[in-house]
């Protein structure tokens, strides 16, 4: 027997749809304007015509017009009725045209646009239950996930969570043995060297096109005293560390247990270790919230895959939970998790013992 359809909840629910449409089409829009420069020429130039800002950018004044309008409609730039102009706010620039700023959103987007990039192969996996390395992404899929994360980084790395570990920040002043592993494109490794310049920083990654990026990256920013190596968390080379992190990272790992417990071996007897993961509760009712979508959205394509293509495929997905996080750490061997600190987005987890 067919339920008598609500008419005032399917309404609510198309509603819904239609803005969940209308922000996916504006996310593009947004990726479309970084990559074209657009927000970057607007940034300070004040109220302009189409013309104008053709004239500007090089750009042609019809694209330029239904993309100002979408974005307009958006309240991604604002338009200016009596003038026919466009400008962006104090408040638009931040999210949108000034790189390296932790309010920028841009590395975010192009990790979105990166996932419909591939999305064949997103279906065929999710219809196989197979796995998929974390290599088989698309380029813009590694820079946008670096983009993304090295603000947060640089916002918080020295500044919140290093100071928030029990005697920490007093080693890796006087000079200590640093494990950055599953470092990807190497900032919150390039951010630890500039920091504390007496320490050594070991970045880490199983991905070799990522550690050539990393190691490109700190050539650039002239830090000497980093390391890089392709490895596994698992068995990576080294000991006598003092200090070993991971970032968002240990949940994408197919056997984080044996991550864990490889990193415990190869810490120094009064090492700690850090764990950065996303925010998340302990059950999934706890979870469903904008940004509990979001990141199981994107453990649905890249996380719990690329888990599962490795030994073990544990699977814990990005939304695991400290109380999963700390069985996982206890079975590696670990005594002691606390919560050190937290961001709206991330939890950092003070593992010693």
């Amino acid at each position: 027997m067919t339920e008598q359809v609500n008419e005032a909840e399917l309404e609510a629910l198309a509603g819904k749809v239609i803005g969940d449409v209308a922000g996916a089409m504006s996310l593009f829009m947004s990726y479309i304007g970084d990559q074209a420069g657009v927000y970057d020429i607007m940034d300070g130039a004040g109220a302009l015509t189409v013309d104008e800002l053709a004239a500007k950018t090089g750009l042609n004044s019809k694209y330029l017009s239904q993309w100002l309008g979408s974005n307009a409609a958006a309240g991604y730039v604002t338009y200016h009725a009596d003038e026919d102009r466009f400008s962006l706010s104090e408040e638009q620039a931040l999210i949108f045209a000034r790189e390296g700023q932790p309010a920028c959103m841009q590395g975010f987007f192009q990790s979105v646009v990166s996932q419909y990039e591939t999305q064949a192969k997103a279906v065929e996996t999710f219809k196989s239950g197979e796995g998929r390395p974390w290599g088989d992404h698309s380029e813009c899929c590694f820079c946008g996930t670096d983009r993304f994360f090295r603000p947060g980084y640089a916002a918080n790395l020295i500044d919140n969570w290093i100071p928030s570990l029990g005697g920490v920040e007093e080693k890796l002043k006087a000079g200590a043995k640093v494990a950055d592993i599953a470092c990807g494109h190497g900032s919150s490794t390039i951010l630890m060297a500039e920091a504390y310049p007496n320490s050594t920083i070991v970045g880490i990654d199983f991905h070799g096109p990522s550690i050539e990026e990393a190691k490109a990256k700190a050539k650039k920013a002239g830090v000497s005293n980093v390391e890089f190596q392709v490895a596994r968390a698992q068995d990576f080379e080294g000991d006598d560390f003092d200090f070993a992190c991971i970032f968002d990272a240990l949940h994408d790992m197919g056997d984080p247990v044996g991550a864990a417990s490889h990193i415990k071996k190869a810490l120094r007897p009064d090492g700690t270790f850090m764990l950065v993961e996303p925010l998340a509760g302990d059950s999934m009712s706890e979870n469903l919230h904008p940004l509990g979508q979001i990141f199981y959205a994107f453990s649905t394509t890249i996380c719990t895959p690329t888990s599962v293509a490795q030994e073990v495929g544990l699977g814990l997905g990005a939304q695991a939970g400290q109380k999963r996080l700390t069985e996982v750490l206890n079975q590696a061997g670990f005594a002691n998790v606390s919560r050190a600190t937290e961001t709206p987005t991330n939890m950092v987890l003070e593992v010693t013992g």
